[in-house]
């Protein structure tokens, strides 16, 4: 079985760098644009089940990209992404003059991250992916030949991350931007990462810089 581990289309929020986590922001036109290339990248595959966070920047990519409205979105909270609590809304931190803010080491120092009161930690994180890979995804194996699953930045990590054996130090070398289909392969009850973070679009110039840290999650 082949898992399509997708990251939603672009939002506002995304481009004007603010954390999202678990606020629910729609697409934007570009988002949108994005999700209809990966769609056609991806249009061959004749997708058998669809996985999709229920935040609704998921929803949309994942309704473009399965090209199939009859196919049903099997909605599940253990794909949302991350939360930041009372940090969800405001601008991410980038120089070191912020690095009072605790979101800091989220990025930069992920090994030394511990979450406000009312944040999410990478365990939790963890924890819950972990939940659905065994509880929802792996019974499928026999069932299905292509499985969709859209999410998010930080969330859909946490899935390749333990599958390619990454260390939580080096938890954002996978570069994941919007859009971006990773492909799984499940065996026998074994999963491995056959692609991470293929994207299938040159992003035009703008105020986002997706070779930093910066577009990362959301």
């Amino acid at each position: 079985m082949k898992v399509y581990l997708v990251r939603h289309g672009e939002t506002d929020w995304n481009k004007a760098r603010k954390l999202q986590g678990q606020t629910d922001i729609p697409l934007n036109d570009y988002g949108v644009e994005l999700a209809e290339i990966t769609a056609k990248a991806l249009k061959d595959v004749k997708f058998d089940y669809v996985f999709s966070s229920p935040l609704i920047r998921a929803i949309q990519t994942a309704n473009i990209i399965k090209n199939n409205d009859a196919l049903e979105n099997k909605l599940d909270d253990r794909l949302k992404e991350i939360h930041f609590g009372i940090f969800e809304g405001d601008h991410i931190p980038t120089f070191e003059e912020t690095r009072i803010n605790p979101i800091w080491n989220f990025e930069f120092d992920t090994e030394n991250y511990i979450p406000a009161e009312g944040v999410e930690s990478f365990e939790d994180m963890h924890a819950r992916t972990e939940a659905l890979v065994e509880e929802a995804l792996l019974p499928l194996e026999e069932e299905y030949n292509n499985v969709l699953i859209v999410g998010h930045g930080c969330m859909n990590r946490c899935i390749i991350n333990r599958y390619l054996g990454t260390p939580l130090k080096d938890f954002w070398d996978v570069k994941l931007d919007n859009c971006a289909v990773s492909v799984l392969d499940i065996s026998n009850g074994r999963i491995t990462v056959e692609e991470p973070g293929k994207k299938y679009y040159e992003r035009p110039d703008s105020n986002l810089d997706t070779d930093t840290v910066l577009s990362i999650y959301g």
